[in-house]
């Protein structure tokens, strides 16, 4: 008889197990939809405010410096890195503040190389900066390892974040050391030609990108490489943006002696046109499309014509 007992207790206790195994499943699943669709709402911000300026400034600095070391504080340190988060953060689903945020370490790298290659020195034969050779170096750094790149290594290595924050520790030292007359930003009419040139040939070079998906991709209603293209190009036009404008007060004298102000300010103003769009969502619709819209057609052309302007800045700066 207790046997018999026994045997309807274990099948009692196999058929609970068997009607809660399903509910428990469901939470789990509910809880985990939670997690990383409401962590990844959290932490989702494409900050591209044009007003954005440098907490604190260098007395006898360079502003356009202060304002690549305050952008990169404000993305890494006050925004959050999620290019990086592993597979248990919710960070690691989101895909387009990662490629702006890239996008915007991108222009800000190559801000740093004219820096080291052109600004900061007298002359060409002068030898490079320490501080911004090392700039333009960490900033080179990929933004999407973590402390471990298990493709690389089983032993923990440098964090995109923490090459970016050794970057802006570099530039903060530079404008420290500039203030003190001990550093050189050489504010000459053609050092501006040099950055802006390069400044819009790395624009060309996304162009050709969006060209490239327009004449082949383009025109589906579902495409997960527009967006991507999209956010990556972004970030690099809000990134060139600030600079360009932080570049302004910088050559406010050259500026001013060329009779730039007005051909600047028109640059400035299409340039924030460009670096501002943020569709809720980003549609592949082709160029002659009548229903959906296209929005990386529209950022091609608005990129084209800050190219145009920059162009035209310096042909008059030449003369």
């Amino acid at each position: 008889m207790a046997a018999v007992d026994d045997l309807d207790l274990e099948r009692e206790g196999r058929g609970g197990m068997r009607r809660w195994l399903p509910r428990l499943m469901i939470a789990v699943v509910v809880l985990l939809l939670v997690y990383y669709l409401g962590g990844a709402w959290w932490v989702h911000k494409i900050d591209d405010d044009p007003t954005f300026t440098p907490p604190q400034t260098t007395a006898g600095g360079s502003y356009s410096v202060d304002m690549a070391a305050a952008l990169i504080d404000r993305e890494v340190n006050v925004n959050g890195w999620p290019a990086n988060d592993p597979f248990f953060m919710p960070g690691a689903i989101l895909d387009n503040m990662p490629n702006y945020q890239t996008g915007m370490i991108y222009a800000l790298s190559r801000f740093a190389i004219e820096l080291s290659d052109q600004l900061g020195r007298s002359r060409g034969s002068s030898s490079i900066d320490p501080d911004l050779d090392r700039a333009a170096g960490l900033l080179k750094y990929p933004g999407n390892i973590w402390i471990f790149d298990l493709s690389r290594s089983w032993a923990p290595t440098a964090s995109s974040e923490s090459q970016y924050r050794e970057a802006r520790r570099a530039l903060l030292e530079f404008n420290k050391r500039l203030a003190a007359q001990q550093a050189t930003f050489d504010i000459r009419a053609d050092n501006l030609i040099a950055t802006l040139d390069r400044f819009n040939s790395d624009l060309g070079a996304m162009s050709g990108t969006i060209d490239d998906h327009l004449n082949n991709n383009s025109g589906g209603l579902i495409n997960f490489q527009v967006d991507d293209i999209f956010y990556q190009t972004k970030g690099r036009l809000y990134g060139y943006y600030m600079i360009i404008k932080a570049l302004g007060v910088d050559f406010q004298s050259v500026i001013k002696e060329r009779n730039l102000e007005s051909v600047w300010n028109q640059m400035l103003s299409g340039a924030e046109q460009a670096a501002t769009q943020q569709p809720w969502v980003v549609l592949n619709g082709g160029p002659s499309s009548q229903f959906i819209p296209s929005h990386l057609a529209t950022q091609g052309f608005l990129l084209l014509r800050l190219r145009t302007q920059l162009r035209e800045i310096s042909n008059v700066l030449q003369k």
